[in-house]
């Protein structure tokens, strides 16, 4: 087939800049690139790291780049934003993006569209068009704007975990358009122990319990929850945090009131909590390798949860709640999972308390865990990605 890959319009393909959407789309194009399955044109914000990277040698997947960050195009976004009534679904940057790469896909006669995380862009192509959404986001639901146009709009969409089919096929019940296929991750990149850092680098010793925490520093992360219950093992000082990540995408480690919250509210044990702020995803793997256990402990419903994913690949026994695609994802052979109430921080703190008091569970966790992901492989996701597609 003849595909068009139309990006999420925030950040670059291939993935130079992070993110996990962009990165998924890269595994995919690897698979094709390695199994020449499908003539494929993907359509990303433009980026002078990614219009030099390797992937773009590729004879089956093709890449076209869009400015949206000239000085010309912020006076049109500007203009856009004061002057147009009907502005679009999406802000001015991400509407400027598809308005341009749906005149040049409208040029070409491609046998399907791919939409990432994006099911509004549909909105742009009037005409019959072959339309697959894959939603890494709850973007498609009964409450959603245009919510019964929007699933028309699609063949089939592709969704990240049951919980976000089945919030997608509530649109139309009995029609059944979106199907699961789950998130990969390369797995051997977080198996591996190819160390770029170890805990004396960072301020640790042999002896310190490190529970990581690693993500974006945003409410629906639990971040605040965790360092409560961190709080409540403030007695045992060699139990240290590991907090490896920003509030924001890409490379800014900007500040924000969430933030200078946690920051606050940290300081009775700051010296059991280490920030990382903002960490090359490359990196990632070296820091889940130096700490005991993992948290993921999101109070929002996660469409799937790859950072869970991630710290089993690395080994890791993990503590995390019941929300949204997680408990698809996991075991109790390698995880704690509790639940998001009032309780939240005292169920982290008891816990983590457990797993630090008892080795030979740890290490049973961790073996368990190590088995478990070989359904989560990048090369897997992306096999039953095309077969969804197919």
């Amino acid at each position: 087939m003849k595909i068009a890959i139309l990006t999420s319009g925030i950040l670059p393909v291939p993935a130079v800049q992070g993110g996990a959407v962009e990165n998924l789309i890269d595994f995919y194009l690897e698979y094709n690139n390695k199994y020449k399955l499908h003539d494929i044109t993907v359509y990303s914000i433009d980026n002078a790291k990614a219009r030099k990277h390797p992937a773009l040698g590729s004879d089956v997947n093709h890449y076209v780049y869009i400015n949206s960050d000239s000085f010309f195009t912020k006076v049109i976004k500007k203009l856009a934003e004061f002057f147009l009534t009907n502005k679009g679904y999406y802000d001015q940057h991400i509407e400027y993006f598809i308005k341009k790469a749906a005149k040049l896909i409208r040029k070409e006669k491609f046998d399907l569209i791919i939409m990432e995380n994006r099911p509004a862009f549909a909105l742009h192509f009037k005409e019959r068009q072959r339309i697959v959404y894959h939603l890494h986001n709850d973007h498609l639901n009964t409450t959603s704007r245009l919510s019964n146009e929007l699933y028309d709009a699609a063949e089939r969409i592709i969704c990240v975990s049951d919980y976000i089919s089945n919030r997608t096929n509530a649109i139309t019940p009995g029609v059944n358009k979106a199907l699961t296929v789950y998130n990969g991750i390369d797995t051997k990149r977080f198996q591996s122990r190819d160390i770029k850092i170890n805990r004396a680098t960072i301020g640790l010793s042999e002896n310190d319990f490190i529970v990581i925490f690693s993500g974006r520093l945003v409410p629906e992360k639990g971040i605040k929850q965790l360092i409560e219950a961190m709080l409540k093992l403030k007695d045992n000082k060699n139990i240290k945090l590991l907090v490896v990540g920003s509030s924001f995408l890409g490379n800014n480690t900007g500040k924000s009131k969430f933030l200078d919250l946690l920051n606050e509210l940290a300081k009775p044990i700051e010296q059991n909590i280490i920030f990382t702020g903002y960490v090359n995803y490359d990196i990632v793997p070296s820091y889940l390798h130096i700490a005991d256990i993992a948290v993921v402990p999101s109070i929002w419903d996660e469409p799937f949860g790859l950072t869970c994913i991630e710290a089993l690949a690395a080994g890791l026994p993990l503590i995390t709640t019941n929300k949204g695609g997680i408990p698809e994802i996991i075991s109790s052979d390698y995880a704690r999972t509790i639940d998001v109430d009032d309780n939240c921080a005292q169920s982290l703190a008891a816990s983590i308390l457990e797993l630090y008091n008892d080795a030979t569970l740890r290490n049973e966790m961790s073996i368990a865990a190590r088995a478990s992901v070989s359904r989560f492989d990048k090369f897997e996701y992306a096999k039953n990605f095309f077969k969804a597609l197919e």
